[in-house]
């Protein structure tokens, strides 16, 4: 029972009205389903047919495997919306067996192959899988389709293919001498049809394009043998009682471990690759074939897809079929017509059973050279342009190359292992490959590396830097994405004694920006982004002046930070701020705001103060500096939303909470008084006290730092220049909750009417599978500052993970930037662990 289904004790009779309806709900058909598969099912016919017949099979084997494909593969894989079928990347290994075992031997090689690949599923190895250069792939589906390709282009001009590619070839100028003026009628017009019909134009074209091009193109060959009186060998589809069977496989038990190992291979990768397609195509469609909104398909599941395979082509060699995998051709058509679920590639399976049952004598009409033109087209189009282009792009011609002439000359199995013995050799070239030169320029000197920067370099590397002279001006220009442990070592080496002979070293990339210089580790237990914050370690240097640090602190900004925002600050300078929210929040010196929400100069006009609280509008001793910075922001600046922050462990709370107003007033006291209220609302104890989602409060501290922010949110609503905007539904507030020993974030959860629920949702990181607990209908309005909110607090997250948890620092004033944000996120997260400073409930503020 799912986890999610609560256990019922109230089961209705197996005739009653309800079961009846709960049956006839589950095997309903959407009608994108139905009008997807018989789409498919016209593509797959022919197809099925000219597979079979390019591998010497018998016809009715593609037959069989097109159905077992649809119905088993498409129950149980793992991916809802992909075909699977007899797949033309497989007729060239399949015809091989066939000749070398015979087709009974070759359907149990099947069965065993089905077996391995169960097998490959338990061991959840199929994302592995993909690790094979995508240029190995296609070179070796370019290699089947020319091998295809040249076998059919046999039967087209009217005769029978040779054994091997190599022998087709030389078998041509024969051929071509001798041809049969029927078969290239026939075949002429089936590649006519297939090339001229994707490009009708007009309306009426879309229409025709409605029908597949090979239907047509196999029907049309048809008719125009019938009429036209074409002798030519026709499909014959004998009896089903006479389809063979498997057998098992005799021979060298080293042959038939290879036979299973190359039809495993094949039909795993061809499948998972497939797969992983399917999902980007969803990504692209929003719409299904008949323009209503798009209904939700779970993404791939490669390992059930894998075994989902395995278990189809184990039903398919015991029943006579081809080996199963996944079709690309197939697959997009699937897609393309709208199917929202695996039922469609299940009555495309259903289909191809009704077809070999009933439509026996109209197939047994089909020219064979109809097919093999079908065929040898699919395999032209093997090798696509768009490959050819995609690998030249990413410099792996060599291997494309290498693979294709490999799988044509020698077979899949070896032209698949010569493949990838040249990627892993292009691989180790380039990684070992590094161009190191040193020059001089108006007497500055820069040392130059394109490439990996390994080792094997690190001779080069410090022959050049020594060449630097001593105290000289030294740009060091890093043109690569990998530098090992040594070549940092003899960097860093070289850095701190070049600049202790009173030299510079700046370290750029290709383009000339700078970029952060090797870490100094001199500090022991410090971290390399420690320098500018304001950091303690038990073993580490004393502690240096305040004005000092604050010194250093600006410098580093200088150098580092300033080169990068120079150019936003410019602009906003000139054309002024245009904050599109105000964050209010505590002034407490662990929230940095630009750090949880990622944002940069100019994203976020930000107003701080002791508990983040909002003083009523007219109140006694109230804030008239509260006020205005609202009024401003609303009504010039025109932000879209407000956020009000607060934190764990806030000292105002604490303060709050044994404080007792007796008249005296001190700045601090009547500044808090505003804070009453949240103290109020958290002693009613109804409903509206705010709490945590799935999550208790440590104390009454934290309860009344959430109660606080919901207050807040109230007192916001009580501000003309806010609930002039809030009935305009031009503006939109938020609450938001950090919990700084988790540097974790929580957002205020909102109804369907816009009425705050007093929970807070936590925040989960990008790419985790944690979702908010209450996340429904009420979060819908969630808008930028929620999205700037998680953004930051995922990388904070993601920062966290790496931190030592012996890491004990504190903030220091830097000002990050947007430039920064992910870098500063990982600095920061270094303060989940340090000291707590919470104080006792009637402590001194310590802000």
């Amino acid at each position: 029972m799912p986890a999610c289904a609560p256990a019922s004790t109230d089961t209705p009779p197996s005739g009653s009205r309800k079961s009846r309806a709960t049956r006839k709900k589950r095997f309903t058909i959407a009608g994108a389903d139905l009008s997807a598969s018989i789409s498919v099912f016209l593509i797959a016919l022919p197809l099925s047919l000219g597979i079979a017949l390019a591998t010497g099979a018998p016809l009715q084997a593609g037959l069989v495997a097109a159905a077992v494909g649809g119905i088993v593969a498409g129950r149980f894989g793992g991916s809802p919306l992909q075909v699977a079928g007899p797949a033309a990347g497989l007729t060239v290994v399949t015809a091989d067996l066939i000749h070398q075992y015979g087709w009974r031997m070759t359907c149990a090689i099947t069965v065993f192959a089905g077996l391995a690949q169960l097998g490959l599923a338990a061991l959840r190895v199929a994302r592995s899988a993909l690790a094979v250069s995508p240029s190995i792939v296609h070179g070796m589906l370019a290699g089947i389709g020319v091998t295809i390709a040249l076998a059919q282009f046999h039967i087209v001009l009217g005769g029978t293919p040779e054994s091997s590619a190599f022998d087709n070839v030389l078998a041509l100028p024969d051929r071509l001498a001798d041809l049969h003026a029927d078969a290239v009628t026939a075949s002429a017009f089936t590649v006519a049809v297939l090339l001229l019909w994707p490009r009708i134009p007009g309306r009426a074209g879309r229409v025709m394009r409605t029908v597949p091009a090979a239907l047509v193109a196999v029907s049309g060959a048809t008719a125009l043998a019938a009429v036209a009186g074409l002798r030519l060998p026709r499909v014959d589809l004998p009896s089903w009682s006479s389809h063979a069977l498997p057998q098992l496989p005799e021979g060298p038990v080293l042959g038939l471990v290879a036979a299973v190992v190359t039809i495993t291979l094949v039909t795993s990768v061809q499948s998972l690759l497939s797969a992983v397609a399917v999902d980007k195509l969803l990504a692209k469609r929003t719409e299904t074939a008949k323009g209503a909104p798009q209904a939700h398909v779970p993404r791939s599941n490669l390992d059930r897809e894998l075994a989902g395979q395995g278990a189809a082509n184990i039903v398919s060699g015991a029943l006579g079929g081809l080996p199963v995998a996944g079709v690309a051709v197939r697959t997009v058509a699937n897609v393309s017509a709208g199917a929202v679920s695996r039922r469609s590639t299940m009555l495309h399976g259903l289909w191809i059973v009704l077809a070999a049952l009933l439509l026996v004598p109209v197939l047994d009409l089909i020219p064979l050279a109809a097919l093999a033109a079908l065929v040898m087209v699919v395999g032209v189009q093997m090798v696509s342009i768009t490959h050819l282009r995609t690998v030249q792009r990413n410099r792996e011609m060599l291997v494309y190359v290498v693979t294709l002439a490999s799988v044509v000359a020698t077979g899949v199995l070896e032209g698949v292992a010569v493949g990838i013995a040249v990627a892993v050799a292009v691989s180790l070239h380039r990684l070992t490959r590094t161009r190191i030169t040193e020059d001089a320029h108006d007497g500055v000197h820069r040392v130059s590396v394109r490439g990996q920067l390994t080792f094997l370099a690190v001779p080069r590397l410090t022959r050049a830097l020594g060449q630097v002279p001593r105290g000289a001006d030294c740009v060091v220009e890093l043109d690569g994405s990998f530098m090992d442990h040594a070549a940092h070592e003899a960097l860093h080496d070289w850095q701190t004694s070049h600049k202790a002979r009173g030299g510079t070293v700046e370290f750029t990339g290709r383009a000339g920006g700078r970029i952060s210089e090797p870490a100094v580790e001199s500090d022991g237990c410090c971290r390399p982004w420690t320098p500018w914050r304001n950091h303690h370690c038990e073993d580490g240097p004393q502690p240096v002046a305040a004005g000092q640090r604050l010194a250093d602190g600006i410098g580093s900004f200088q150098r580092n930070t300033a080169p990068l925002v120079r150019g936003e600050l410019a602009r906003l300078a000139k054309e002024g701020q245009r904050p599109s929210q105000l964050f209010l929040t505590c002034t407490d010196s662990r929230l940095v705001t630009s750090m949880i929400t990622a944002s940069g100069p100019g994203d976020l006009f930000t107003v701080r103060n002791m508990g983040n609280l909002v003083p009523l509008p007219g109140d006694e001793s109230g804030d008239d500096s509260v006020a205005a910075a609202i009024e401003y922001a609303v009504e010039v600046l025109g932000v879209d939303s407000i956020t009000v922050c607060g934190h764990s462990g806030c000292s105002a709370m604490q303060t709050l909470m044994g404080t007792v107003h007796d008249g005296a007033r001190t700045p601090l006291q009547r500044w808090l008084r505003h804070g009453q209220p949240s103290v109020a609302r958290l002693a009613r104890g109804d409903s509206s006290v705010a709490r945590l989602s799935g999550k208790l409060p440590a104390d009454e501290v934290e309860q009344l730092c959430l109660t606080n922010v919901v207050q807040q949110l109230d007192h916001l609503r009580a501000h003309e220049s806010v609930s002039r905007r809030l009935a305009a539904g031009t503006l939109r507030l938020h609450g938001m909750y950090f919990h700084v020993g988790e540097a974790q974030a929580y957002l205020l959860a909102e109804g369907d009417e816009g009425a705050f629920a007093p929970v807070f949702d936590r925040v989960a990181p990008a790419g985790s599978p944690l979702v908010p607990v209450q996340a429904s209908a009420r979060n819908r309005g969630q808008n930028r500052v929620q999205a700037r909110v998680q953004t930051g607090v995922q990388a904070l997250a993601r920062a966290s993970a790496q931190v030592p948890t012996q890491a004990k620092t504190q903030a220091s004033p830097q000002v990050p930037t947007q430039a920064q944000a992910q870098t500063e996120a990982q600095a920061q997260a270094q303060t989940s662990d340090r000291k707590p400073t919470q104080a006792p409930a009637q402590a001194p503020i310590r802000k």
